[in-house]
């Protein structure tokens, strides 16, 4: 940030030499110089002391919001942070946990990694770090990220709690490089047809998309659903790459345009691993940028049914710019369209604040729950490559609408997931039982089948929701009752497996994968969507 002080300083200087030389300048040379001599008058006039860097920081940061709701300002210690979800991997010791009790809890260690391989177990708590207690208040994820992340081949010690056992375990764990996977299923939903849930368009998305499709082709998967809803984008290039293997050679994909950047399009290099296989594609209010860029590719070409709510609408490309001291700003330089020219960005005109509200107005106005609610004028209708109408206006309409499900929704139920008492609980119970539950069944399948959420397991939640101080009301959990137990399970299985048996659990009530399923089952219905 200093440097940014001297710059600005340097702008004071040139201010001066400027006014002696009475030379004509532009607009952006005289706000330039505004603000710097701005920033020079605080420094060196100001009545009291003034931090000049967070005064810049606030100035650039409010300035951006003057634009549009998404070009932003990153410091210089959160720049390396705020790409890290996408880059595919980060270096620490590799463990999935959850904070139980202010107490770092291993959920489970990641396949191959450093904690794996000195013996860290499911189960095990961290009970101190280096010699230091790591238990309390103090501990959060931001905690965890600070003394568990460090850079590959460093090591730290930890001091472990492993059951009932009295002595602490000690492990000392070198550092390593841990993948950070964006495909979170990948399973056949019946003998012909496959599900993938996508998390996020990170740096290895594709080839985890490739090797999964490949591992469903192999066990007879013929028809595709492909899950997007909550993936909120990622690189732009890792969308056209997924887009790829679904378009045959030469197929627009998405094109970029704004003021000062012109025209830019991509369009599909060669057939795809899935280019005639029937397709359905999941979306809902949090699908965002690359899910919308995906969805739309293939909604504007006819190549698969988008089934669930209206995306969310983001759909503007932002650049990023690097300041004198490392910080960041990500500017926003032009807008995504769809092959057929709609526009993803939904409008911002009214300000960000407005535009924050926007998820709560689609709720008042009912398109959560019917989809007649949402009105288009003729002025935004578009046509697919197959003639069909589609509409503009911000986000892609899905071809078939699936209201939320708030049938299962009660206070009591509320309570359970917002205090943490339904994750705590099915946390302690997977992981004590753990090893009684995989000899009990021979795999996940014959878990699914047949383990069945009974009364005895119902009253331990009773009981752990009561000494949670949280009242419970049987007619609530009448009304919550098929879900909560569905979800007792499948979180059940999460811990005991993988987050994939959470999701395959789960589908037995989602309402999108039970349209898909009825969609693809029926080749008249399929086909009469798409013409």
């Amino acid at each position: 940030m200093k440097s940014l002080k001297m710059f600005f300083l340097a702008i004071a200087c040139f201010i001066a030499m400027a006014a002696t030389a009475q030379q004509p300048q532009t607009k952006g040379q005289l706000n330039v110089q505004k603000l710097g001599t701005v920033l020079y008058l605080i420094e060196n006039f100001y009545v009291d002391t003034a931090n000049i860097d967070k005064v810049t920081e606030d100035a650039i940061v409010a300035a951006l919001k003057e634009l549009d709701p998404h070009s932003a300002y990153i410091s210089k210690k959160d720049v390396e942070k705020a790409n890290e979800p996408l880059v595919g991997s980060f270096e620490g010791i590799g463990v999935t946990f959850q904070l139980i009790r202010d107490t770092i809890t291993v959920i489970s260690p990641v396949a191959g990694g450093p904690s794996e391989k000195v013996g860290i177990m499911a189960g095990d708590q961290f009970i101190k770090i280096d010699g230091e207690e790591c238990f309390g208040k103090k501990v959060d994820n931001e905690y965890v990220q600070k003394h568990l992340r460090g850079k590959k081949g460093t090591k730290v010690t930890v001091s472990v709690k492993r059951g009932s056992d009295k002595e602490l375990l000690d492990f000392e764990i070198i550092r390593d490089k841990i993948p950070l996977n964006s495909i979170n299923a990948a399973y056949m939903l019946d003998n012909h047809i496959g599900y993938i849930k996508l998390d996020r368009f990170a740096q290895e998305s594709t080839q985890e998309f490739k090797e999964a499709f490949t591992k469903l082709q192999a066990q007879g998967m013929e028809s595709l659903v492909f899950d997007l809803r909550g993936n909120t984008g990622g690189y732009l290039n890792t969308a056209i790459e997924l887009v790829d293997q679904f378009l045959t050679e030469n197929k627009l994909i998405v094109f970029t345009e704004g003021l000062r950047s012109p025209r830019q399009e991509w369009k599909s290099k060669s057939s795809g691993l899935y280019t005639t296989g029937k397709l359905v594609v999941l979306i809902d209010e949090g699908s965002a940028s690359a899910s919308e860029i995906f969805s739309g590719a293939m909604q504007d070409h006819d190549r698969g049914v988008v089934i669930g709510r209206r995306s969310f609408g983001k759909g503007l490309v932002q650049r990023p710019f690097n300041l004198p001291d490392g910080a960041q700003i990500r500017l926003t330089t032009s807008r995504y369209h769809t092959p057929s020219g709609r526009c993803i960005q939904r409008p911002y005109e009214k300000g960000v604040e407005e535009y924050a509200k926007e998820m709560t107005k689609r709720l008042e106005r009912g398109e959560y729950f019917h989809a007649d609610s949402i009105h288009f004028p003729d002025s935004l209708k578009y046509k697919t490559s197959g003639g069909r109408t589609v509409y503009g206006g911000g986000g892609i309409m899905p071809d078939i609408f699936i209201p939320v499900d708030t049938s299962f929704n009660s206070k009591l139920y509320t309570n359970l997931v917002r205090k943490g008492i339904l994750n705590r609980f099915t946390t302690d119970y997977g992981l004590k039982h753990r090893e009684e539950i995989r000899s009990q069944f021979a795999d996940f399948e014959q878990f699914n089948k047949d383990f069945i959420v009974g009364k005895e397991l119902i009253d331990r939640l009773k009981k752990a929701a009561e000494d949670a101080k949280v009242e419970w009301n049987d007619e609530q959990f009448a009304r919550s009752e098929k879900f909560l137990l569905l979800q007792v399970k499948a979180l059940i299985a999460r811990n005991v497996w993988e987050t994939q048996q959470y999701y395959q659990v789960m589908a037995a009530e989602d309402t999108g994968i039970k349209k898909a399923l009825e969609i693809l089952e029926n080749e008249k219905s399929y086909k009469k969507i798409l013409n």
